[in-house]
């Protein structure tokens, strides 16, 4: 059984902020927890491994478009959305890049603080615009 975007999201956010800590194996604890199959888990560590692939282009965005806080700062929760946010925005352009952002404050709402809603949307909308001011357009990020 494949899983709904909406929680393929929150997974692929867990995992992420779970390897902030350990990088050990989450598939089992993510298959019970989610009550899916290895094959649906899989799909999410194939994105969970994709945006790790990034994390250096990502870090960069966020510490350069971050006016506020320094990479190191940034809590742990807050900088697992803005990695997956940003990777969506920048390398995956099946998604439109306001449904990224969207989904990127939903899952603050639900894993952060209104605070922390408010620092993604800026940073990720920021980032957004930024793009668009440049003229490069979603595909060039």
């Amino acid at each position: 059984m494949a899983l709904p975007n909406q929680k393929m999201r929150e997974a692929v956010l867990q995992i992420l902020y779970a390897r902030e800590f350990d990088d050990g194996d989450v598939i089992s604890f993510m298959m019970a927890e989610l009550k899916t199959t290895r094959a649906a888990i899989t799909q999410v560590v194939e994105r969970v491994d994709a945006v790790c692939s990034k994390l250096g282009e990502i870090d960069t965005v966020i510490a350069s478009t971050s006016t506020e806080y320094r990479l190191e700062r940034i809590s742990k929760v807050e900088k697992s959305i803005l990695r997956l946010a940003l990777y969506e925005l920048m390398f995956d352009t099946a998604i439109p890049p306001k449904v990224s952002i969207a989904e990127a404050i939903r899952l603050c709402r639900k894993f952060g603080t209104p605070e922390s809603a408010r620092f993604i949307n800026a940073i990720v909308d920021g980032v957004y615009k930024n793009d668009l001011e440049i003229g490069k357009g979603e595909e060039a990020l």
